[in-house]
């Protein structure tokens, strides 16, 4: 086990290249299979979660080459399998992509049922209902969810709740399949555009991705032999706008795409902070304690959830009291307990959390509950006086590339360590 040790009390000043997009990656990876032949994606993030569905891809029978730390080769054609190792699709929540990649290349999908962070019930019900109407016949329990049909048909589907996943999910298994596909209501998140943009560059026909309603034409096969760089990160560039105003810095965020932001910036700039556009950078400095706000996160494009946890650093410190109202994760508040180990002053019920702002916090034990949760400790740490040790980074290593090397070039008195 390694945690992170950080001497805190810093101001993070510099720049910092955002890598891609976690979110996009780990379904763009899936959709590989619906080629039968060679992918090569860039700006691939180097995090434990693509390396596990790259292992599972493998399992498939996919040839897998890394040309860099930051870009591999997928050939499809030789995949042998529709059954994904249930040991290994059970450990994050992504790999419910590949029953709708799976099913679209083979007609038949076995996984075990998706893992990830515990933010609370996370129902794959959008998901199921969705394959069912396009054709599947789709079977759960003991851990296992299995999927079959004689062919996939085009229709209308009607998402009774917005859903990131499930808008992916049955993108890609729309793709092959005979006729029009309609997506209602569906997610607009910029993963959700940059999946179906990989798609198209492949062959296929996916229009409207981006908007509530998303139509998709089948097509008889894609086209190998395609390259594509995944769009970069916007939670970790929010997480290190939110570290700027956190520590009273100033940090320029290279290769990040400012729009997708723009509900962020905005805030950000309520609590004080001037932000400056460049093309594909941000800068954002900071130069007193940030100003209370109150924050309510919604899908795509209100401010984003995974950004939350973040956020309630920045807040914990502001001045005057500011409430967080969480509408997507009830247990998204988990970290709250973690950062009034180190002073902080937050009251959570349900999905409310409220922050009486103090003038700074100090330094202790703390553990990652989550992705995000993880990456608002290290800022917390980095920010609070004294040390502060951060463990369980399973969590943050599934979403973050070399995380504390990045925050170390900002100024930032950080170390992994073996525990």
């Amino acid at each position: 086990m390694e945690k992170l040790v950080i001497h805190g009390g810093t101001r993070l000043n510099g720049e910092v290249t955002i890598s891609g997009a976690k979110n996009s990656a780990v379904a763009i990876l899936p959709a590989t299979l619906l080629i039968d032949g060679i992918s090569t994606i860039n700006n691939l993030p180097n995090i434990s979660d693509v390396k596990i569905i790259c292992d599972i891809l493998k399992e498939l029978g996919a040839k897998i080459h890394w040309n860099n730390n930051n870009e591999i080769q997928i050939d499809t054609r030789n995949i042998t399998s529709w059954k994904a190792p249930t040991d290994m699709t059970s450990k994050f929540r992504a790999s419910y992509y590949l029953i709708g990649s799976l099913l679209g290349r083979c007609k038949s999908v076995e996984v075990g049922s998706p893992g990830g962070c515990k933010l609370g019930a996370r129902p794959i019900d959008q998901h199921i209902k969705g394959f069912e109407l396009l054709g599947a016949k789709v079977k759960t329990g003991s851990g296992i969810i299995s999927a079959t049909t004689d062919k996939l048909v085009g229709t209308s589907i009607y998402m009774d709740t917005v859903s990131v996943g499930a808008t992916i999910n049955l993108m890609l298994a729309a793709t092959l399949c005979e006729g029009t596909t309609n997506i209602e209501n569906a997610a607009k998140e910029p993963h959700i555009v940059d999946v179906a943009n990989f798609l198209n560059a492949a062959g296929a026909n996916i229009i409207g991705a981006g908007t509530d309603v998303i139509k998709i034409i089948g097509v008889p096969k894609l086209k190998a032999n395609i390259t594509y760089s995944v769009v970069p990160d916007q939670i970790e560039a929010g997480t290190f706008m939110l570290a700027s105003v956190a520590s009273k810095g100033d940090i320029t965020i290279k290769n990040c795409v400012p729009e997708h932001l723009d509900c962020l910036s905005a805030k950000i700039i309520e609590m004080g902070a001037n932000v400056e556009y460049n093309g594909d950078e941000l800068r954002v400095i900071m130069n007193s304690r940030p100003k209370a706000v109150n924050v309510n996160t919604l899908p795509y494009p209100g401010f984003p959830t995974d950004l939350q946890s973040q956020m309630g650093v920045a807040l914990s410190i502001a001045d005057g009291t500011s409430i967080i109202n969480e509408s997507i994760w009830e247990s998204r508040f988990q970290y709250t307990t973690e950062l009034n180990k180190m002073g902080a002053n937050i009251t959570s019920q349900g999905k409310t959390a409220i922050f009486q702002g103090v003038k700074s916090l100090t330094g202790a034990p703390v553990s990652a509950t989550d992705l995000r949760a993880g990456a608002a400790l290290i800022i917390a740490g980095i920010i609070a006086q004294g040390k502060t040790e951060v463990s369980n980074l399973i969590h943050i290593d599934r979403g973050y590339e070399n995380i504390e090397s990045k925050f170390k070039a900002l100024g930032a008195n950080i170390r992994r360590v073996k525990e």
